[in-house]
């Protein structure tokens, strides 16, 4: 992960200084806030790692109207005290959290949600096993999210999380989630010509995100196996829902985004070559299908020494399409043939990237202000059933359709809602200190 950490760092720098798109634009200009006459939205952090401090800078850094950390809640206190430590001294008095708004523990979100009012937003930015219980609490207490991905790490916990989406609809409330390359210009324009027919009719798409390993170290002895587990939750699908789905989703939902469809069916090959990856695989293959026929390809590898790639492609009737050249610059193209060569370019987006993480935060902070409509959470979930559908698929061993995935029973946790430090790891190591992978035609998880 430090080379894809380097190079979201690379993005944001070099980004930072760009134009606004109008997106960006309207939050110049604004009326009253949708929360009442306060005009300052205050935020309360949910999960204080990497992620969910970059999402705070992001919010800290829009414009249209005052923006404040209020609130901080985590299992790790460590992990609050530096991240609130590293915000204070880059966004001073903008970062307002009294040690009496600080919360240690499990049920920390909830103290940390039950600080807001109306026109806040808390930020869910934990592991995506407990994304789903923490969103259905802030839409009980009508609150507006920020949800990262990944969102579930089962169907049933996705089943809760679009269960609590619908809920949200009616509520009014506002919720953005962490697909930022939707709120991408260039992504935006590939995508709207590939609809327009620049390439026909799609017939076949193609996602690559494949580079470093994760790493998952041999557990201390003396270390709590949950709480070692939590620490490194992308090897542990239970947690995190899997490195093919945290880290693969954003390509899996753009490309369904291209087609304009969700698939029906996937099958998939993968396995472990190094005990690195924890408890699931380090390579995926998966083909997915969409009810015209049309297939999505999707590659996700994690091993040193190997070819790097992390991009996603088009083919067309008509032509083919480059939908993301990089993760720091998209630079998409397009081409009259299947042949991806300078003869054959009939169009490339040329124009400064606006920083999606920073895009779509100003949308979403611009909507509450407004009282715009704006929930990505229906979406975000259904595009997690599709990538539930495809690591399924994989480690089960088993042709998957979507109707099959969305009843699916099985569950890693049977009570997320009340574990803590004292309850059982969900795996637990076996010789060697090595997680057992999974085995195709015989693992269950439909």
């Amino acid at each position: 992960m430090k080379d894809h950490d380097a190079t979201r760092r690379t993005f944001l720098k070099n980004t930072g200084r760009l134009a606004a798109t109008s997106a960006l634009a309207a939050g110049a200009a604004h009326g009253g806030v949708h929360a009442g006459e306060r005009n300052t939205i205050r935020l309360a952090l949910v999960g204080c790692g990497g992620r969910g401090s970059g999402a705070v800078r992001d919010a800290l850094s829009t414009t249209g109207g005052p923006v404040k950390l209020h609130a901080m809640a985590d299992v790790f206190e460590h992990r609050l005290k530096g991240s609130l430590n590293n915000l204070s001294a880059a966004y001073g008095d903008k970062v307002e959290v009294a040690p009496e708004r600080q919360f240690i523990g499990f049920d920390a979100y909830k103290k940390a949600i039950d600080c807001l009012s109306p026109g806040d937003v808390v930020l869910l930015t934990t592991h995506a096993a407990f994304r789903p219980l923490h969103f259905e609490y802030a839409v009980s207490k009508g609150i507006n999210v920020f949800a990262e991905k990944s969102f579930a790490t089962d169907v049933p916990a996705a089943r809760r999380w679009l269960k609590t989406a619908e809920l949200s609809e009616k509520k009014n409330l506002k919720v953005g989630v962490g697909f930022m390359w939707r709120h991408s210009a260039a992504r935006q324009e590939v995508i709207k010509r590939i609809h327009d027919g620049a390439i026909g009719d799609v017939h076949t798409l193609r996602i690559y995100r494949v580079h470093g390993p994760v790493h998952c170290p041999p557990r201390p002895k003396d270390k709590n196996e949950l709480e070692f587990q939590i620490q490194h939750p992308n090897s542990f699908s239970w947690l995190s829902s899997g490195f093919f789905i945290d880290w693969h989703c954003h390509n899996i939902d753009v490309a369904c985004w291209a087609k304009g469809a969700w698939p029906v069916s996937a099958q998939g090959f993968g396995g472990r070559c190094y005990p690195e990856a924890g408890n699931q695989f380090d390579h995926y293959s998966v083909e997915y299908t969409f009810a015209d026929g049309a297939k999505l390809l999707a590659f996700s590898r994690h091993m040193k020494n190997c070819w790097n790639t992390y991009t996603d492609y088009a083919s067309g009737s008509k032509g083919s399409a480059v939908i993301m050249t990089s993760l720091s610059r998209p630079h998409p193209k397009i081409y009259k043939s299947q042949e991806m060569v300078p003869g054959e370019l009939t169009w490339q987006y040329s124009q400064p990237e606006v920083n999606p993480y920073r895009a779509e935060w100003q949308v979403l902070l611009d909507s509450i202000r407004h009282d715009k409509p704006h929930n990505e959470a229906r979406r975000a979930g259904e595009a997690g059933i599709v990538a539930l559908m495809g690591r399924m698929a994989t480690h089960t061993g088993q042709f998957i359709t979507w109707d099959q995935a969305l009843k699916s029973e099985f569950q890693f946790v049977k009570d997320i809602d009340h574990m803590d430090y004292g309850a059982e790891a969900p795996i637990h190591e076996g010789p060697g200190g090595i997680y057992p992978a999974p085995q195709p035609g015989i693992t269950k998880e439909v």
